[in-house]
């Protein structure tokens, strides 16, 4: 297994190289070796690589939250607050009800799948938007008014939204008892719990950091288990909570009271990303099942770009009287077009359920990464420098 992982690692790190060269952003190239070396094509990637490959996408994604939370501090979260909550629910929710409203015109489906369907669709990827903003914030693009940062807080929190309501469809669509409106009143609690535990664990680790000694080695260590621990408690559903807001909670609170600790880990985590970015993109690219895309063809195409429409719509409506230029606004409209984690996990659910159109669902999910991911990717890299202010000084 370990061979295999390093050759895997060595052609993704080749075509992400490739991709750079033409002006492409590298992680095109990494989910490009994941579609070649799994089974779509060559089926190079070994079973037990693939059988764990949820938890690696996990353990990345929690890499790049930790690295999101230890960059925002007070003062930046009081700038974006406001916009960053609209930004959060507004654009999922106009994005849905788009895609209900097309999917029942253009296909046989009923209101409940319709909703099944569309909030698969409607999560926006932090796997693909956060390390892209954090590439961003670090170049200084859109720094006076923090654009990169609202535009990550906001993605963190959207796919909270779209699985809880996912979720409530997919209990209607089994009448399994559940009350779907007390499904959708736990998104607060979701959010409120994920934020109360993640600064509480963020301030333990302080308290940690503070009175035991240790090398950053080890704090990047115990970091990374309480992070893990705490996206367990989420999965485990004893209480509603959105475990990857929590988690970047965790690094806000160690960057409030222990700054210089948390720039040192910022540095480590940035290190730790090059490795676990790879087998992110890698393992999404693994799980694209390109063999169900017919099914649905260009009505499945359709409803995907009504959806983006509506996202659109509901980014500008979010944005509506905040201090953002038009420049800014289309700039955020394009960073929320990527869609990959949540439909890669989710998009087979409906049919291993035994829900009706399940095929159907799943075409259109794997259709949704294959156009939004590369194009929401491509549209943040060719159009940061022309529609974000840079500082001078950078």
């Amino acid at each position: 297994m370990l061979l295999n992982l390093a050759l895997i690692i060595i052609v993704a790190v080749v075509l992400a190289t490739v991709f750079e060269k033409c002006k492409l952003p590298p992680l095109l190239g990494m989910i490009t070796a994941g579609i070649i070396l799994g089974d779509n094509c060559i089926h190079f990637i070994c079973e037990d690589v693939l059988a764990i490959s949820g938890e690696l996408r996990t353990a990345a994604l929690i890499v790049i939250l930790i690295r999101a939370g230890l960059g925002i501090n007070r003062e930046t979260l009081n700038r974006i607050g406001n916009s960053a909550i609209k930004m959060s629910c507004i654009p999922g929710l106009v994005e849905g009800a788009f895609i209900i409203a097309a999917t029942c015109l253009l296909l046989d489906f009923t209101w409940v799948q319709a909703g099944t369907l569309a909030f698969i669709l409607a999560a926006v990827s932090p796997a693909v938007i956060v390390p892209q903003m954090l590439e961003l914030k670090e170049m200084g693009f859109g720094k006076n008014k923090e654009v990169p940062t609202l535009v990550l807080a906001g993605a963190s929190i959207d796919d909270v939204f779209a699985i809880t309501i996912f979720g409530a469809f997919v209990s209607m669509g089994l009448g399994d008892g559940q009350n779907p409106l007390m499904m959708l009143l736990n998104i607060p609690f979701s959010i409120f719990n994920g934020i109360v535990i993640g600064l509480i664990l963020g301030a333990i680790l302080v308290y940690l950091f503070t009175k035991v000694s240790m090398r950053d080695t080890k704090k990047i260590m115990l970091f990374m288990v309480t992070a893990i621990a705490f996206h367990s408690f989420e999965e485990a559903k004893l209480i509603p909570v959105a475990s990857l807001l929590g988690i970047m909670a965790m690094g806000f609170i160690i960057l409030e009271k222990k700054n210089d600790v948390a720039q040192r880990l910022a540095i480590r985590f940035n290190k730790i990303w090059v490795i676990a970015e790879i087998l992110l993109f890698v393992m999404i690219g693994a799980e694209v099942n390109l063999s169900v895309i017919g099914k649905t063809g260009i009505v499945g195409l359709v409803i995907i770009l009504i959806g983006l429409i509506g996202r659109s719509l509901g980014v500008w409506a979010a944005l509506y009287k905040s201090n953002l230029n038009n420049k800014e606004k289309t700039f955020c409209t394009l960073a929320y077009f990527p869609k990959a984690t949540v439909q890669a996990a989710i998009g087979s659910i409906p049919l291993s359920l035994g829900l009706p159109h399940g095929e159907e669902i799943l075409a259109i999910a794997v259709l949704s990464i294959i156009v939004t991911a590369p194009l929401g990717a491509i549209c943040i890299r060719l159009t940061s420098e022309k529609l974000l202010e840079k500082p001078t000084e950078l």
